[in-house]
């Protein structure tokens, strides 16, 4: 057992945006635990996972890995902090005072620091009020431990205090990845590539307490089982912060070709992009979902000017978020490195989208002439696309 699991028994888990929810606060609470037990299902050890007051607890019942937590824990949305924490019962000073000097001694052992204490008594009951509880426990620290300094201002740490029903003693905030908890905003389809940046685009918006499934559009024999799985393995990497998904896979290949064969080739990329996002959305709206997703950012390619973007966007009727329409490439890629899908997305399997690519595809198509070019395709195309979404195959991802 290491020190960690030792000391820390349990965490307290902070929050940000949640806390400004008013009186419907409690349901963002209540999903928020559902997720975090989620997230430790399958973990070493056994944990116990209440709220009390305004705080959320997740306390280990057994032995546990210290380090394998905190990771599944930093993978939750609406988590904005989680402090391994003592907790113990105790309602007079010198018990706190005994813990905090054994604290103190445990976690930072060099003892070359400046500190302060912050305590809260939410125990009114309790016979020293904050101001008088800080300063006895800084008397003590600076007795026990001589080579210690109190900085009030700029603290090399704080040793934060709670006296609550029970007390919780921690100095450590790991950082969350904020947000709000997956399913308090709805459920959207992401158009998943095997690209950098739908990926990304549906770790943000699972952020923003969306649940998020996903269509792929696959092109056999011009792309290969190793692409397909590609974008399984991307699938489940955003799984891990959104949780479990529905990944749609589209046979795409006999709609691409007619599309080729029919329409002039400038134009091949965008009326493609077109009947993904038809398909996509007649996905949308079985399942449930209330908007699409895609990882367009404007400008980064010849589908993805605004004039290109207006024009795929005009066949949908729910909307479309883009949540990295506004980024460079750069600042998606270190968000895919945080994630640890770049690896994966960089992998050189192609996609469809890339098989069909025109020499010079159109950058400012003009709707009234890609519509005209679209009236080609009305001999096959309604049946090409219903046999397309009917005989789709249906992969349940898990993180």
């Amino acid at each position: 057992m290491s020190a960690q699991e030792e000391l820390f028994h349990a965490f307290l888990i902070k929050y940000a945006e949640i806390g400004i929810k008013g009186k419907n606060r409690y349901l963002f609470e209540d999903a928020l635990i559902r997720q975090i037990r989620f997230a430790l299902k399958g973990a070493e050890g056994d944990f116990f996972v209440r709220k009390e007051m305004g705080r959320i607890y997740v306390e280990a019942k057994s032995g546990f890995d210290y380090d394998e937590v905190v990771e599944r824990l930093s993978r939750v949305f609406g988590i904005s902090g989680i402090c391994p924490m003592m907790q113990f019962e105790c309602k007079d000073f010198e018990g706190i005072r005994a813990r905090v000097v054994e604290y103190a001694g445990k976690v930072y052992p060099e003892g070359n620091f400046s500190f302060k204490v912050q305590t809260k008594r939410a125990d009114k009951k309790f016979p020293m009020d904050s101001n008088e509880i800080n300063a006895a426990l800084g008397e003590a620290l600076l007795e026990a431990y001589p080579t210690i300094r109190v900085n009030v201002h700029e603290p090399d740490v704080f040793f934060y205090v709670e006296v609550r029903e029970r007390v919780n003693l921690y100095s450590k905030i790991i950082p969350g990845p904020g947000g709000m908890p997956v399913g308090t905003s709805g459920k959207a389809m992401l158009l998943l590539s095997g690209g950098i940046d739908s990926p990304v685009a549906g770790y943000m918006t699972a952020k923003r307490g969306v649940k998020v499934d996903a269509v792929y559009f696959h092109a056999p024999p011009y792309t290969s089982e190793r692409a397909k799985q590609k974008v399984v393995d991307l699938a489940a990497l955003v799984s891990r912060y959104g949780g479990p998904m529905e990944l749609h896979v589209i046979n795409f290949t006999d709609i691409q070709l007619y599309i080729y064969d029919q329409c002039p080739h400038e134009e091949l990329t965008i009326i493609m992009r077109r009947y993904m996002m038809r398909i996509a959305e007649a996905i949308a709206e079985e399942t449930g979902a209330l908007a699409l997703v895609t990882g367009e950012s404007i400008g980064q390619v010849a589908s993805q000017t605004l004039p290109s973007l207006a024009c795929t966007g005009e066949v949908c009727h729910m909307p479309v978020i883009r949540p990295v329409i506004g980024f460079d490439k750069q600042e998606i890629v270190d968000i895919a490195l945080k994630i640890n899908t770049f690896e994966t997305s960089i992998q050189p399997f192609e996609d469809c989208c890339t098989i069909f690519v025109a020499k010079h595809p159109v950058i400012k198509p003009n709707r009234k002439v890609i519509r005209r070019s679209e009236e080609k395709l009305a001999e096959k195309i309604d049946e090409m696309v219903k046999k397309a979404i009917e005989t789709r195959e249906v992969i349940s991802i898990s993180p």
